[in-house]
């Protein structure tokens, strides 16, 4: 069972650190090959940091 904030909603961490990245300017998008919902934090945005799809393995800037 996944990390869930006081209110119920799941917790939103960065794929690339794992921060929790509530409250934060991060960035959300879809897998470009599945569809999955990605979050990631600005400083992994603006240092490229890889990241990796947790569900189908795709890996982008």
């Amino acid at each position: 069972m996944s990390q869930s904030d006081a209110d119920g909603t799941p917790a939103r961490t960065c794929v690339s650190c794992g921060i929790n990245i509530s409250g934060t300017n991060a960035a959300k998008f879809p897998c470009p090959d599945c569809g999955h919902q990605i979050y990631r934090d600005a400083n992994c945005r603006k240092q490229s940091t890889l990241y990796e799809c947790p569900r189908c393995g795709f890996t982008g800037p």
